[in-house]
């Protein structure tokens, strides 16, 4: 049993700087040794402000030092898959933010790397570690509604540039596409909570509010139908254009019931009148805040226990796999079978 766990941080972006400040104020038991950016200023900068003494712009300075138990790769897609094989050559284990890489040649070939190491792997989907999505697994496990039928989720992402927390039309450019980028955490989703494999898909898209994105062949509304391999069905919502800020939810029909969490915006209050007004709760739910803390308290208890993650490399590439058919059906308009 690893007792003190020691890791770094690269990438200080949105992501990487929550889960810094998490590591230093939220998470017991794990010490931040290090965070790592490679723009001038930005990683002295957040030492600074987490009160952490060892900064640097290179990784390898991480890498490099046997005292450092894990990292968490926070950089852009398309840096994961060098990041991760060198940290698993050098033998720390990983947390590593979706998509685990920008394509399967990749994911295969960093699976091979993490197991010849010997090193633990966690993909960061966040939502099985939220309290709703987590309560909803142990009800569908228990029988509660029978066998699952149908799949139901979406994923409401603010409008480009609109908010703090909102994507920006430079991360667009490069993120992959609406499927790779924002549908895959609902592909991930649907597998852990139905409990089965999807055999095949097909995706639709079109720009109803964001004219530039035609520039990088992306949309910002999108639907992805899938079946699966235990007969069910169900649909997936991929928006960009979401006016009163970031949600998610799901439904899962049973043979005896269904499991709702029509959206995780707890504190909004809606008053049905003729001027619709309501009440708008923070444009970031603060329960996705929780589950970001949660998912790495779970990696830091692998590491200890030297257990397998609960959301794994395999896991990061069929969610990968999915998001990749869907990218394909979109562009094609066809049907495309998954492996």
């Amino acid at each position: 049993m690893t007792e003190n766990i020691r890791l770094a941080v690269l990438g200080l972006g949105r992501l990487g700087t929550i889960h810094a400040e998490n590591l230093v104020n939220h998470i017991n038991g794990v010490q931040l040794a290090c965070v790592v950016d490679p723009l001038e200023g930005r990683a002295e900068q957040v030492a600074k402000e987490l009160k952490i003494e060892r900064w640097a712009k290179d990784p390898n300075e991480v890498f490099q030092d046997q005292t450092i138990n894990g990292v968490i790769i926070t950089t852009p897609t398309s840096t994961h898959a060098e990041l991760v094989k060198l940290a698993a050559q050098n033998k720390k284990h990983i947390f590593v933010e979706k998509p685990i890489t920008r394509t399967l040649d990749e994911a295969s070939e960093v699976i091979r790397v993490i197991k010849e190491n010997n090193v633990l792997c966690q993909v960061g989907f966040m939502r099985r570690f939220h309290p709703d999505f987590v309560e909803a697994k142990k009800r569908i496990e228990a029988g509660e509604i029978g066998k699952p039928l149908y799949f139901k989720g979406f994923t409401r992402d603010n409008p480009p540039d609109k908010y703090d927390i909102s994507p920006s039309t430079q991360f667009l450019k490069n993120s992959g596409g609406i499927f790779l980028d924002l549908a895959i955490h609902d592909y991930d989703i649907a597998r852990y909570l139905m409990g089965a494999d999807v055999t095949s898909i097909l995706a639709a898209g079109r720009i109803v509010m964001n004219p530039f994105m035609e520039e990088y062949n992306d949309v910002d509304q999108a639907i992805t139908y899938m079946e699966f391999d235990s007969g069910a069905t169900g649909d997936i919502e991929s928006s960009r254009t979401s006016p009163y800020g970031f949600d998610i939810g799901c439904e899962v029909i049973g043979t005896e019931g269904a499991i709702q969490i029509p959206s995780i915006r707890k504190k909004e209050t809606i008053i049905l009148n003729a001027s619709g007004k309501h009440e708008q709760s923070s444009i970031f739910p603060p329960s996705m805040n929780e589950s970001y803390q949660l998912e790495i308290i779970d990696f830091v208890k692998s590491i200890r226990n030297n257990q397998r993650t609960s959301c794994n490399e395999v896991d990061g590439k069929a969610a990968l796999e999915l998001a990749v058919a869907a990218t394909k059906s979109y562009k094609t308009g066809k049907l495309v079978t998954v492996d």
